[in-house]
């Protein structure tokens, strides 16, 4: 029988934009791994879709079948009401974040993924781990650099 992969994810970032971090705990059967890292400069959006990335990258196995809980509406929301796949047909014309939902879309069509939302800071313990992780990462002294990040994208005119 396949083994269901349940992945938390979060994202966070001190200002938006300002040094960020993202974190994500993955579970399968009595398997559990955390995963984190920090950017100088990014949003918090950012962050929770690196979260999601990272996590499914780090999957051994194609064609896994993965439920990840996110208290990202943004990242949720996109995937499951099928908006991205819109963006993605228009080029992610006037999206933002279309290099890490490119890059996302790459690795999600090789799973078998859903997506629940989850209310952030409710007392969910996976969840909370990954903010601890995400904020942690935020504060690290080897901050990346968020190379897609492009501060114009955030302005308003």
């Amino acid at each position: 029988m396949e083994q269901q992969i349940t992945i938390y994810t979060d994202g966070a970032a001190r200002g938006n934009p300002g040094p960020g971090g993202y974190g994500a705990v993955m579970l399968s059967g009595k398997l559990r791994k955390e995963l984190s890292g920090g950017y100088k400069l990014t949003t918090n959006n950012r962050m929770e879709l690196l979260a999601v990335i990272v996590a499914l990258e780090a999957l051994k196995k194609e064609n896994s079948k993965v439920k990840i809980y996110t208290d990202s509406k943004y990242v949720a929301d996109a995937v499951e009401k099928g908006w991205i796949f819109g963006w993605e047909k228009k080029g992610f014309k006037k999206k933002k974040n279309p290099d890490l939902w490119r890059r996302f879309l790459k690795v999600y069509r090789k799973h078998q993924v859903k997506f629940t939302w989850v209310k952030g800071h409710a007392n969910i313990p996976e969840n909370e781990r990954c903010d601890e992780l995400a904020v942690e990462a935020s504060h690290g002294n080897a901050l990346k650099e968020d190379t897609g990040y492009k501060p114009e994208e955030n302005t308003l005119l």
